[in-house]
């Protein structure tokens, strides 16, 4: 008797058990074939590539569970308690994982204010580089030189964030320090017709040529045009190289510090 008690609750739950377990694999692949049409359907709808990973992310997690409490309830939990072990493991895991929770909350700040986007390059947090990925708890950034930094979303939300691409334009400043005996209207001239000759330079803001400040061995001029975000390191080194010509043709010195020595016998 007891043993064909426990073979028929084996067949009963070992079917029940089968059946939960194809339903578990076959909502995998359905969850995996959604979420590739999600994917498409954000593409092509033009999303923010900011969020389109951490809403994929939300929607998979979101799906994966609903499918877990689904199949526990085929194979006879009671839903409620399942779902009441879920909320109390739940808070154990959140109290664990504070950190994590709080790079979650970060990212959510950055997704709704956007401080920053993919594509673009910022300075945050002791970091800089360019916005490759928002992730859901962390900010990925590719540095010029091509190294991978991956970044808490925690900390970029609290940490005050430069934003080198936010606006259309911007202004590239310079000092050139020249000799005390050098012509400062010829200085003036040189630097602004290698402003104005710049095709890449702006007009609008017009170039400023000044002289700014008496240093211990020069005197400074400042140099500040304006640009469009991507030529700005274009002219940077373009005017730096073109500098150093113009002042040589034209004999103006460059100063550069030196020491006087005096024996005395």
């Amino acid at each position: 008797m007891n043993l064909e008690y426990f073979y028929e609750r084996a067949i009963t739950h070992g079917g029940r058990i089968l059946i939960s377990i194809v339903v578990l694999l076959i909502g995998l692949a359905v969850i995996n074939q959604f979420m590739k049409f999600v994917d498409r359907g954000f593409e092509k709808n033009n999303m923010d590539l900011s969020l389109r990973p951490f809403l994929l992310s939300l929607i998979k997690i979101t799906l994966k569970i609903v499918l877990v409490i689904s199949v526990a309830s085929m194979m006879g939990a009671q839903v409620t308690s399942f779902i009441a072990i879920l909320g109390s493991a739940g808070l154990a895991i959140g109290l664990a994982l504070q950190g994590s929770l709080s790079n979650f909350a970060g990212g959510v700040l950055i997704l709704l204010l956007k401080p920053f986007t993919v594509g673009d390059y910022i300075e945050a947090a002791g970091y800089s580089g360019a916005v490759t990925e928002i992730q859901m708890f962390y900010t990925i950034l590719t540095t010029p030189d091509n190294k991978k930094i991956i970044v808490p979303n925690s900390n970029m939300s609290n940490s005050g964030t430069v934003n080198y691409s936010a606006n259309p334009t911007r202004r590239v400043d310079f000092v050139f320090g020249v000799g005390y005996e050098s012509d400062i209207a010829k200085v003036k001239e040189i630097l602004m017709k290698i402003a104005m000759e710049d095709t890449l330079v702006l007009h609008e803001p017009e170039p400023q040529v000044v002289l700014g400040k008496h240093d211990a061995s020069s005197i400074n001029f400042y140099y500040r045009v304006w640009c469009n975000a991507e030529d700005y390191w274009t002219i940077y080194f373009d005017t730096m190289e073109k500098v150093k010509i113009a002042f040589d043709d034209n004999g103006i010195s460059i100063p550069f510090p030196q020491m006087d020595v005096h024996m005395v016998k």
